[in-house]
């Protein structure tokens, strides 16, 4: 059981898909917020704004929150400096609520 007001990081990976290609990327960020509880969480969206791949690539900035009680739901909306913003959302599992602000960088692999 955890209650804070918290700075932390982390990273992770994926895949994007544009134009009927797949791109890998690696991410990695932090942030600072308010959480009490512990869940997982897996996230998927969609990305708008891209014009061409580079633009996803980039410091993004975050806002987000969610809950669970066994389960839930997690959202982020984020947007960096090429204008391209990722709409993020997807299951929870624990018990928690969390609300935060943060940053995070994306680079294509």
């Amino acid at each position: 059981m955890k209650a804070a007001l918290i700075v932390g990081g982390g990273g992770g990976s994926g895949i994007l898909t544009f134009r009927g290609r797949h791109y890998r990327f690696t991410a990695s960020g932090f942030s600072l917020g308010i959480s009490a509880g512990a869940s997982t969480s897996w996230l998927e969206g969609t990305a708008s704004g891209i014009r061409e791949i580079n633009d996803f690539a980039g410091n993004y900035t975050l806002v987000g929150g969610g809950g669970a009680w066994a389960a839930g739901m997690g959202a982020a909306s984020l947007r960096n400096e090429h204008g391209v913003v990722l709409m993020l959302r997807g299951p929870k599992a624990g018990l928690e609520f969390a609300a935060n602000l943060g940053a995070l960088t994306i680079s294509l692999r």
